[in-house]
């Protein structure tokens, strides 16, 4: 088991997901982000089906930086509620680790 977590946070732009991850990378709460898409995302909201197009941002950090990295994406995102989950990284190549660990503060 690493001490990292990958944590995906859905975006209704590639703009507003490289927003987040230049900010969560600059002040070293994540090492590095990608960003993909565009998706189809189906999701009910206020009682309607509705279907979007998004993007999906990635960022790998330690664990420790998880509720850093929802406030900064709370503050940047325009969703009322966006998705921020975070998985626990069972496995990393030791080196991988130690980079992430080097490039966050904790």
């Amino acid at each position: 088991m690493t001490s990292l977590t990958l944590i995906r946070v859905t975006c209704p732009s590639q703009r507003v997901a490289a927003e987040i991850a230049d900010a969560a990378v600059d002040q070293r709460l994540a090492a590095c982000a990608n960003i993909e898409g565009p998706m189809t995302s189906t999701y009910r909201w206020k009682g309607v089906v509705e279907q979007a197009f998004e993007f999906v941002l990635w960022l790998k950090a330690p664990a420790a930086n998880f509720a850093k990295i929802e406030a900064l994406t709370n503050e940047l995102h325009p969703y009322d509620v966006p998705a921020i989950t975070g998985t626990a990284c069972t496995h990393a190549s030791a080196d991988y680790e130690a980079w992430v660990k080097e490039n966050t503060d904790v």
